[in-house]
């Protein structure tokens, strides 16, 4: 099972093999804006788990397995951002989705993506729940600021 910080390392490999072509632990490394003896050590773990292949002073590559679940992992993030931003989420959506990602199911990523394609497909609807969120700012009209989600940097609005 992949930990969270493993599935942010696979996503990050991901990314920079489609954009280079290939990856370097040192390439990771600033990507991820940490040191390289930690890559080294993820990239064993990873290598263990079957996600990529490994050899000391190489290029970094993703076995199918990893393609795979990189691929997803890249979808995933792009499919909250676009649910976010679809429904006017005007602060913090870059943490927001780094705190949803980790801890949501596929089959509800595929309920997301369904409601993105729905609203896009119907903007009539979408305004109107637009609409609805400007009545409604919280549950029951409480304030909710003392939540732990208020925590990152999130204004009054």
């Amino acid at each position: 099972m992949l930990t969270e910080s493993m599935e942010d390392y696979l996503e990050m490999i991901y990314r920079i093999i489609q954009e280079k072509g290939y990856v370097r632990a040192v390439d990771l490394a600033g990507a991820l804006n940490i040191q390289p003896s930690s890559v080294t050590r993820m990239i064993q773990k990873l290598h263990e788990g079957g996600f990529v292949i490994y050899e000391k002073y190489r290029h970094i590559a993703l076995t199918d397995k990893g393609r795979r679940t990189g691929y997803f992992l890249v979808w995933r993030d792009e499919m909250l951002k676009d649910f976010l931003t679809l429904f006017n989420a005007r602060v913090g959506v870059e943490e927001q989705v780094e705190g949803i990602e980790h801890y949501i199911t596929p089959p509800t990523m595929c309920l997301f993506r369904n409601l993105v394609q729905y609203f896009r497909a119907h903007p009539e609807y979408l305004d109107e729940l637009l609409a609805m969120n400007r009545l409604n700012k919280y549950p029951e009209g409480e304030r909710l600021e003392d939540l732990r989600a208020w925590l990152f940097r999130h204004s009054s609005d």
